[in-house]
């Protein structure tokens, strides 16, 4: 893609684009924390099983 297309392509999705009302971005906004929590849980399990088998540093 030529520079002027990718230009006309970004204008366009702006030009299309609208403010979401505050339904849509509370369903956003605890769409995102749900998967933020759920990486944070699993890397959580993640460490807390690491520490179970190597032990707790000593």
């Amino acid at each position: 893609m030529k520079k002027s297309e990718i230009l006309n392509s970004m204008i366009r999705i702006l030009r299309l684009s609208r403010k979401p009302n505050l339904e849509e971005f509370r369903l956003s906004l605890r769409i995102c924390l749900l998967g933020i929590g759920a990486i944070g849980l699993f890397a959580f399990i993640i460490q807390l099983i690491s520490t179970l088998i190597i032990g707790f540093g000593g």
